[in-house]
């Protein structure tokens, strides 16, 4: 059985590189994330309850509710923790004495490669499926409800919206820049289904994707970022998001030269986890508020 959600919650990092990289982008969502990293708290602030036997209720019934293998949050979980997993390159261990301070970027050069166009637009791609399929097996829905999904992104905030922020601006405008639409649909057109069951992120979570074999599964990825192209032209439009603004902030801790920029997403790849680490909040904050509407 996986770990129990109050400590996974409880053991997530209050400061790490993941940390520091969502709080650069909180201009994006300003004030939608608030890194929750204890369990307790959470039900306090979400239910508003003071009683405490109803807060210890409300607990109970989330954790059997995350422990019942017929629900799928664990798998969400697992999907969560699996892609980003896969795409990391190197271990954040040489980079801990590093937090809190300005990381010389050049001295992880020899370390990295930059990701190439295509590894970049599947790693965006396959990510923005995780996020779909998770969403499914948290609510409960069949694996391909994109039309259900794409409704409910509408209403993403907290962990959610900071989770989609993220995956907009590091996965896509910083590796592209403002054309990163165009980018991923021309490297999807030209992708093979084999190729797609070769990428190692996708194999690793492949057995969740629906489509049933390789050729269906990359006609749900099609479909998949097709649905959320006008939801992600949205979110940059209304928000005047550049790569140069992005960049910007990310440069608060992280020093980079603009020759530099292939290489961002590799060293973010590298060194941070943000997929899994809201994923377990938002994984959270589901399971207590349908708690609340059960005890």
């Amino acid at each position: 059985m996986s770990k129990a959600i109050f400590d996974l919650v409880d053991n997530l990092p209050k400061r790490n590189l993941t940390t520091m990289v969502l709080n650069s982008l909180d201009f994006v969502a300003p004030g939608q994330w608030q890194n929750p990293t204890n369990f307790e708290q959470m039900i306090r602030d979400i239910s508003q309850e003071t009683d405490e036997k109803w807060i210890q209720k409300i607990g109970d019934r989330a954790v059997w509710l995350y422990n019942d293998k017929n629900q799928g949050y664990q798998r969400a979980l697992w999907l969560y923790q699996t892609v980003d997993n896969a795409d990391s390159v190197l271990g954040t261990a040489a980079l801990a004495n590093k937090v809190g301070e300005k990381i010389g970027f050049l001295s992880f050069l020899n370390k990295l490669t930059p990701n190439n166009e295509k590894a970049q637009a599947l790693d965006l791609s396959i990510k923005l499926v995780v996020e779909i399929v998770a969403f499914c097996q948290i609510n409960g829905l069949p694996g391909d409800s994109i039309g259900d999904f794409v409704k409910a992104l509408k209403e993403y905030e907290g962990e959610a919206l900071m989770r989609m922020a993220a995956l907009v601006c590091i996965d896509a405008l910083i590796p592209f820049g403002p054309d990163f639409i165009l980018a991923v649909q021309s490297t999807l057109n030209n992708l093979s289904p084999k190729e797609l069951s070769q990428n190692g992120s996708f194999s690793k979570v492949s057995k969740f994707i629906p489509g049933g074999n390789p050729a269906g599964q990359l006609e749900f990825v099609h479909k998949s970022f097709g649905a959320v192209t006008g939801w992600m032209t949205g979110f940059v439009g209304d928000r005047n998001l550049t790569q140069g603004k992005v960049m910007k902030n990310l440069q608060s801790f992280v020093e980079f030269s603009d020759d530099q920029l292939d290489y961002v997403a590799a060293f973010l790849d590298m060194s941070t986890n943000y997929f899994e680490h809201t994923g377990t909040q938002s994984i959270a904050t589901r399971l207590i508020r349908r708690a609340m509407l059960e005890v």
